[in-house]
């Protein structure tokens, strides 16, 4: 088949998520179909300013044609649009403008995706929430099959995406949270759909010793991984870790692998370790006593399901519900809603090895299950056929 991924930005330098998640996506698609990505010259997601050169290039072996962006997303007009829009209400017309101004704005994609639909047999649309896959959507329905990737925030309740989650021909959900909370919105169960995910490149092997060494190390540590944002809940463990850490008197650090964008507590046990390659991402959580994902919204975490594959626990937000149902279903990790629960299951995974380890075990079972590269690819074959062939 002739596939087309549609992704708001796309490179290797871009480390996480909708568009690692594309990546890998399409890098795997690859093997047995001919693959091209459609996407912007941006590499920032807040400005969506030009950066790469338009045409065509290769990333990771995988055809990619770049498309320029013609408006710059400017964040504090950005935020008095969303507060109107989202505090005071607002028409179609309102809804459409707060998409031009979320971006990024490439309207070139979305001709040359109209003038060249035929080009592909199915055109796979990464992140409902952007203008390049909203427009996209619309260019080609016919052909469409969405990977959503859908938090439980306002967005999801605007009226135009209500309606485009019936456009697709199939949607690949990251979740069950994420499908019941997209049909329960736009009440789209007449398009087929399948719970999907993604799944993660392992490497061969991992060394905890060396990390520890390279990093200095050597007390027991929490882990984060990702970007280091008040909206992921950062602040909040800071808070609490640093808590915990003064009530238990406990030799334990915070490291954080990822790129920050808030200001960080200046301590000695909250070590900020930067963007990270992939092994010494991998040698970190196998160094871990726990990965710790404070994020209030996710449609999926990636690096909870690669701490699973290495089979160390998480400790989670409950009010994530793709976390606490993941956790849940996986019987792989904790939740808190609080400090004192942050603490108590803190104390638990501390404390009780046999736990921890009986948690690690059930999380390497649930990956090998549900999120092993074979398992996905599948998953992707059956709602590809089903594009295809005109039966979703």
């Amino acid at each position: 088949m002739r596939l087309g991924f549609v992704v708001q930005r796309y490179g290797l330098e871009i480390g996480g998520g909708a568009e690692l998640h594309c990546r890998w996506v399409a890098e795997h698609l690859a093997k047995y179909h001919r693959v091209e990505v459609l996407t912007t010259c941006a590499y920032d997601y807040i400005t969506w300013a030009n950066h790469y050169p338009p045409g065509p290039t290769q990333v990771g072996g995988v055809p990619v044609r770049r498309f320029r962006t013609w408006l710059q997303r400017h964040p504090v007009r950005f935020g008095r649009l969303s507060q109107r829009l989202f505090e005071d209400g607002g028409d179609r017309g309102l809804e459409l403008r707060w998409l031009r101004s979320e971006g990024p704005f490439a309207p070139g994609l979305t001709r040359y995706l109209k003038r060249h639909r035929s080009d592909y047999d199915a055109v796979i649309l990464f992140s409902y929430r952007y203008y390049t896959t909203y427009h996209a959507l619309h260019a080609c329905p016919e052909r469409a099959l969405l990977v959503p990737t859908a938090e439980p925030d306002p967005v999801v309740r605007l009226g135009i995406f209500r309606e485009a989650f019936h456009r697709p021909r199939a949607i690949a959900y990251n979740s069950v949270e994420e499908r019941e909370l997209i049909q329960a919105e736009s009440g789209n169960h007449e398009v087929a759909g399948e719970v999907v995910g993604v799944g993660t490149e392992l490497p061969q092997q991992t060394d905890a010793q060396r990390f520890r060494q390279r990093y200095e190390l050597l007390d027991p540590f929490l882990l984060y991984v990702g970007r280091i944002d008040q909206n992921k809940g950062c602040a909040t463990l800071f808070e609490y870790f640093l808590r915990y850490r003064e009530g238990s008197r406990r030799p334990l650090k915070l490291a954080l692998i990822g790129k920050a964008v808030m200001a960080l507590p200046r301590h000695p046990d909250i070590l900020p370790l930067g963007f990270l390659g992939e092994q010494d991402k991998f040698d970190a959580l196998a160094a871990c006593e726990l990965l710790v994902m404070p994020s209030p919204l996710e449609s999926l975490s990636m690096v909870t399901l690669e701490a699973w594959a290495l089979g160390k626990p998480a400790l989670v937000n409950a009010d994530c519900p793709v976390l606490k149902g993941q956790s849940i279903r996986s019987n792989a990790g904790l939740f808190y809603r609080n400090y004192d629960e942050f603490a108590a299951c803190c104390d638990r995974l501390l404390t009780q090895p046999d736990l921890s380890r009986t948690l690690g075990q059930n999380g390497r079972r649930y990956f090998h299950d549900h999120y092993r590269w074979e398992v996905i690819e599948a998953k992707y074959e059956r709602l590809l056929q089903a594009v295809q062939s005109g039966a979703a």
